[in-house]
């Protein structure tokens, strides 16, 4: 089943959503913000990126920049933080099987349908 992570709030997550239901597929909206992923959720979608979990931090938020800018993190503490924090994580995320895809821009949505 295609899943996508999804923050209703924001306009590329609105776009990315659009994309699925314009596919005819039928998939799974989960509202992160709501229902945060577990820690080896988050884990495997970075890996399936073959991305560190830096690269799906929202490093522009205000939250990293006054709590986590410039500090010196593991990989497992970064996951951490967008555990507490989701916010931090980059939206969408779509996933489908193996395959992933962040949907900025929204059409690697479709490359992985």
């Amino acid at each position: 089943m295609i899943k996508i992570y999804h923050n209703p709030r924001c306009g590329k997550s609105r776009e990315g959503l659009q994309i699925l239901e314009n596919s005819g597929k039928d998939f799974e909206v989960v509202k992160y913000f709501e229902n945060v992923p577990s820690f080896e959720e988050l884990e495997s979608i970075i890996e399936k990126l073959a991305i560190k979990p830096i690269d799906l931090v929202r490093q522009k938020e205000k939250i990293w920049i006054e709590n986590f800018k410039g500090k010196t993190m593991s990989d497992d503490e970064t996951i951490s933080a967008m555990i507490s924090n989701p916010i931090l994580i980059e939206r969408p995320i779509v996933v489908n099987g193996n395959k992933v895809a962040i949907g900025r821009p929204p059409q690697n949505i479709a490359e992985i349908l």
